[in-house]
């Protein structure tokens, strides 16, 4: 396994379209989180990564929706980086993190900063590339050695929840999308008989997968003991006569 922590920073795609089909891969992400969003709640939603911030969330309850990006765009309403956010503590109700692990050079570092910024039972949404699909496969091959793709990290979906679980996360969903190489840029077909198929008894091997997690805290309460000391007194016979204590000796058998 591939140490996560890496010396050079990967290149980064800053829209969608610097990904192959990557307005197709959009639009279905989109769908998908039109119908994860609906269990949102809270008053602040952050949108982390340039990816990240290309997504509508029209239907997502949170109304208050900030970009953090590390360059200026237009969708960019907060400079900062993943690995720093200008974020308080316990401030954040949800985020939405598309595939801003699959480009960074330190993902633990990513994921302990969530951690500082989420509420309590906070949301975290985050995409990733599958290692164990056909575009992981191609990535190691000579094809478009141009592809961004090829500086992917591809983290398993199984490595992710760990790191999750760790921080005190709880799974809650585990969606996959796609199947599909995307170096060939193939047109996506969800219909089709082959990906009906996969999805149906090969789901971990697609090329995208989602993940729904939820920050638990479970808070300190006092244990008090059951049991009790009790004072134990050991009775001595004794009488008070004339203001002076006589100790009674005990009765002695009389003697035959």
């Amino acid at each position: 396994m591939k140490p996560a922590l890496i010396n050079k920073h990967p290149s980064k795609p800053e829209r969608w379209q610097d990904l192959p089909l990557g307005a197709d891969i959009k639009s279905l992400l989109e769908k998908e989180m039109a119908e994860v969003s609906h269990q949102f709640f809270g008053y602040h939603l952050v949108r982390l990564g340039h990816l990240s911030s290309q997504i509508e969330l029209a239907t997502c309850p949170i109304k208050h929706q900030v970009n953090i990006t590390s360059s200026e765009q237009t969708a960019t309403q907060v400079m900062g980086t993943a690995v720093d956010l200008p974020l308080r503590e316990n401030s954040v109700d949800a985020f939405l993190l598309a595939h801003e692990l699959d480009f960074s050079k330190d993902p633990h570092q990513i994921l302990r900063e969530i951690d500082r910024a989420i509420m309590p039972n906070g949301y975290l949404v985050l995409t990733g590339f599958n290692p164990f699909s056909l575009c992981g496969l191609f990535k190691y091959l000579p094809f478009n050695k141009g592809n961004i793709l090829h500086d992917a990290r591809f983290f398993s979906c199984a490595r992710v929840k760990d790191w999750l679980q760790l921080l005190g996360f709880e799974i809650v969903d585990t969606n996959y999308l796609l199947f599909n190489e995307l170096f060939l840029q193939r047109k996506l077909s969800q219909a089709s008989k082959w990906s009906s198929w996969c999805y149906r008894y090969l789901p971990w091997l697609s090329t995208m997968y989602v993940i729904v997690a939820r920050k638990r805290e479970i808070p300190l309460s006092i244990i008090k003991p059951k049991w009790k000391t009790k004072t134990k007194f050991s009775t001595v016979g004794a009488s008070v006569r004339n203001g002076v204590m006589q100790v009674e000796a005990p009765l002695k058998p009389a003697s035959k």
